[in-house]
């Protein structure tokens, strides 16, 4: 686990989690670049602490009808970001819940003030090369579409990265690490309340 601030990032997460408690908000939202995990991740999280999951990507899908590959294609990444950002809006005002956001759902300043206003942020890190192998063969990332995969990737790690650390409440690395045990990282850096008795580890 990577706290925001090696120093107090413990601190501060438990001052998070006072602050769901205080105000009755229990919403875990996951950030990171595509390949981090965030759905996988957020599954096991969900059932851990009893709340729905759901991933932004695919409620906007549900929402239009038709794929995100094909909102870039017909309407362009400025319109798929305002549509994004109208998703994290509805989303966020569900609670509880575990959401997995799309890998530039950072990019708007609004969408980043929806996700630390009402829930904690955990951003997923990983490595431009663990992204590369997790989306080598994914036909659905429009943004890989006819380009050098991995160049594009490092482009967008360079651009993004800054946002996702600045909104993040906890960062924990994903690299060659099963899904389980992320999972369990994020609830202990949390403090978060394990459903049924089921102990983190």
């Amino acid at each position: 686990m990577v706290p925001r601030n090696r120093s107090n990032g413990r601190r501060e997460a438990a001052v998070c989690y006072s602050r769901w408690v205080m105000l009755g908000k229990r919403n875990i939202y996951l950030v990171g670049p595509m390949g981090s995990g965030k759905s996988a991740v957020g599954r096991i999280l969900a059932r851990m602490v009893d709340a729905p999951f759901l991933d932004s990507d695919a409620d906007i899908e549900k929402r239009t009808g038709v794929d995100i590959s094909y909102i870039f294609e017909k309407e362009g990444e400025p319109r798929f970001r305002q549509r994004e950002r109208e998703a994290i809006e509805a989303l966020t005002a569900i609670e509880p819940l575990v959401l997995a956001t799309g890998g530039g759902a950072i990019l708007l300043p609004e969408s980043r003030a929806l996700l630390s206003q009402r829930g904690c942020v955990v951003y997923l890190m990983t490595s431009v090369e663990q992204q590369a192998h997790r989306v080598s063969h994914a036909r659905h990332r429009p943004l890989l579409a006819n380009v050098d995969p991995e160049a594009k990737l490092r482009q967008l790690m360079a651009e993004r990265e800054p946002l996702y650390s600045a909104v993040a409440d906890l960062k924990v690395a994903t690299d060659g690490r099963k899904i389980q045990a992320v999972a369990e990282e994020i609830i202990k850096g949390l403090g978060f309340p394990v459903a049924g008795g089921a102990k983190a580890l």
